[in-house]
């Protein structure tokens, strides 16, 4: 067999969502890497990526389909064949489902980002059975919802212009090490003279190398963008023409913004009066100079109670000084809006036939698979099926998470690559293939391609892709409707509206061949208003938010857990911590990669000098790390990246990869955001303690 050149797509959760090539020789991957021709790869990879040939061919492979045989959680199981397993699993299914099918859970999110392996056959399957939604919260829906009722829609800068800005401002989030791309664009900014401001509690590798970095507390955005709009309509830096055209609500948001002066903004914020008023004149004087002033958000600073308010109120910026004029103004969430996503097509909700499924928060799996059957709700959860996720390391309150899934009633399936924490408790677990293995179809919350996924080699040992092994399962369960018959092909040249006029000769033969292809939108999306919100305009008011229930002008909500919203509590544990990604790692994709896993070392905490004093606590010791919902240990760093007040633990490690067999989801709280109902990962209060001995050291000796 020759060698051959496969175009393909990187499938995980980062908003580069990279266009790979894969060598294949005799029908073995040796090599993956970007496409050079791609005009956001630029032939670039991270370093997780450019080790997918090490990760597909891990001889810790999930080969075969196996069923458990020793104690929930302890990974012991047994091979079995295909046909066993199906004939188990559909068994089980339909003696529950006779019952009440809301008892059956399916539990999923961004393994892949692929529109076919991700949640099409899938969704099928479970509509059709009448199990119970997921509501797929755990990332982006807080400030997804804010940034709607504001914009109107995921839309926003084209990562291709940044470049071209003066001013970027990158709030919440570390781009070295989860958006690589768009760090490319940043740098060439800064040779061609741009000023770039990180806005982040910690110094990561991005702040490090930006001009300025405003360490402010987490949870306190929100209370920093109203700073910036006091003194950008103070100092009078408003673009009146663009506001009075394109905008609605000014004189409410002036009204709210002019009770935050600088001095009670760097009170909240733990940080200067001067510093609130720098970056407000830096970014409105840019505007007034007639140069782009860009921002990008990232997700960090909307997992917090007041998260979704924190990205509508920073939503709100570029309309106030018309950065949104611009190619390279304006703001940077997420694109994925942009793309016509033809999800009904895909995921057919027509299969509920008129059934109102209850819906179960994927934040809040802990608590509930705990809860009995009640009127309020619903059936008791009998069986979750697991796949492209790994609840047991990153849903919050691990230790409940744990007990729920311990539960001997409960009938769990894992669809997976490996044997993950999630995998150990299993009773069936099921080989999933993974990228190179299948096909797909992408969008991108961080470009504008469509982009196509060749299967570049035959799957490894038994494993299926997610949607035979779903289009199999209804077949066992009976459901005969033709569209459990489509191929993954039949459902990739479903993925994009081909009628509307951003997805343009959309032909899913031609995307396979190129390999991308980019909607069709303009340069500069809000240049002349056209935003998609009711009005059509940027609102800083909204009708939407007051219908709601929800304050309808930006405001400020203070975090739960903070010295200023609960002083008794942060007496008792008074560091506030986050756990942002680690470089080498996705969420918990590739920690077990060993040469990746070797370069993180082990679970670290990042503690300034002065808390670390106070602590006894010297660089290199082991740290417990404590509140009321649980407890992990680290191994302590003692630097200022951290600011004073605050531990940073880099995360997410597999639970049995860490010493103590814990996460930091140990501490963190099922606690909800203001509004779309996400995960509050970042307002956490703790308590750090020496470690009274290494637990490593206990288990290597």
């Amino acid at each position: 067999m020759p060698v051959t050149q496969v175009r393909a797509t990187c499938p995980h959760d980062c908003p580069d969502t990279c266009a790979l090539l894969v060598t294949v020789d005799n029908g073995v991957a040796t090599e993956v890497k970007g496409d050079p021709e791609h005009p956001t790869t630029a032939g670039v990879l991270c370093t997780k990526v450019s080790r997918y040939v090490e990760r597909t061919y891990h001889p810790d492979r999930l080969l075969h389909p196996m069923r458990r045989v020793g104690r929930k959680g302890e990974g012991k199981f047994e091979r079995i064949t295909w046909d066993e397993a199906l004939d188990e699993i559909a068994a089980r299914l339909k003696e529950i489902a006779a019952r009440d099918p809301q008892a059956v859970l399916p539990y999923s999110y961004a393994g892949t980002m692929g529109l076919v392996q991700g949640d099409s056959m899938s969704l099928r399957f479970f509509n059709k059975l009448g199990a119970s939604l997921l509501d797929r919260t755990i990332c982006a829906t807080a400030g997804a919802t804010g940034y709607k009722y504001t914009i109107g829609g995921s839309i926003g800068t084209d990562i291709e212009h940044f470049q071209d800005a003066k001013l970027i401002l990158i709030w919440g989030g570390n781009p070295i090490a989860s958006n690589l791309h768009f760090w490319m664009r940043v740098q060439e900014a800064k040779r061609r003279g741009a000023r770039l401001v990180a806005i982040d509690p910690y110094r990561s590798l991005t702040a490090e190398k930006c001009h300025q970095h405003i360490a402010l507390l987490p949870g306190t955005d929100a209370a920093l963008a109203l700073g910036m709009m006091h003194v950008l309509i103070q100092e009078d830096l408003v673009d009146h023409d663009y506001v009075a055209k394109y905008t609605l609500g000014y004189e409410e948001l002036k009204a709210r913004a002019l009770e935050w002066t600088p001095q009670r903004t760097a009170e909240t914020c733990g940080i200067t009066a001067d510093e609130v008023v720098e970056l407000a004149r830096l970014y409105g004087q840019t505007g007034r100079r007639g140069e782009a002033a860009a921002i990008r958000m990232n997700y960090g600073l909307q997992r917090v109670r007041g998260g979704g308010m924190a990205v509508r109120n920073i939503a709100c910026l570029p309309a106030l000084v018309g950065a949104w004029r611009h190619h390279a103004g304006g703001v940077q969430l997420s694109t994925s809006g942009s793309f016509p996503a033809n999800r009904a097509a895909l995921q057919r909700p027509d299969l509920l036939d008129g059934r109102a499924a209850r819906t179960i928060n994927m934040t809040t799996i802990g608590d509930d698979l705990l809860k009995d059957t009640s009127p309020a709700f619903g059936p008791k959860i009998e069986a979750v099926i697991v796949y492209n996720a790994n609840p047991l390391a990153i849903a919050p309150e691990s230790s409940k998470v744990q007990q729920g899934f311990a539960r001997e009633d409960l009938f769990t399936v894992v669809l997976e690559h490996f044997q993950t924490d999630s995998a150990d408790y299993a009773d069936i677990l099921l080989p999933a293939t993974t990228q190179l293995e299948h096909v797909d179809a992408h969008l991108a919350y961080g470009h504008l391609y469509m982009m196509a996924n060749n299967a570049a080699i035959a799957p490894v040992g038994e494993a299926k892709p997610n949607t035979e092994i779903f289009r199999l399962l209804a077949a066992r369960m009976g459901f005969d409707d033709p569209c459990f018959s489509e191929t993954d092909d039949d459902l990739a040249a479903q993925a994009f509206d081909k009628r509307h006029e951003r997805a343009v000769h959309f032909d899913w033969e031609s995307l396979k061949r190129k390999g991308w292809q980019k909607l069709a939108m303009p340069a500069a999306p809000f240049a002349e208003g056209g935003f998609p919100t009711p009005s059509g305009k940027c609102e800083f008011y909204s009708s939407s938010m007051a219908r709601d229930g929800l304050d309808p002008v930006p405001a400020y909500i203070p975090p739960y857990e903070s010295a200023a919203s609960n002083p008794e509590l942060a007496r008792k544990y008074p560091l506030a911590m986050i756990s942002p990604p680690a470089r080498n790692f996705l969420n918990s994709t590739f920690v077990n990669v060993q040469s990746l896993r070797a370069t993180e070392g082990e679970p670290h905490l990042d503690i300034h000098p002065n808390d670390a004093a106070r602590r006894g606590i010297n660089h290199g010791d082991m740290a417990r790390i404590f509140n009321d919902r649980g407890s992990f240990v680290a191994r302590a760093r003692v630097t200022d990246k951290a600011r004073e007040g605050l531990v940073v633990g880099l995360s997410i490690w597999w639970k049995k990869l860490a010493s103590d067999g814990k996460n930091a989801n140990e501490v963190t709280s099922q606690r909800l955001t203001d509004m779309g109902r996400a995960p509050t990962f970042y307002d956490t209060l703790v308590q750090v303690e020496k470690a009274a001995s290494s637990t490593r050291d206990e288990i290597h000796h």
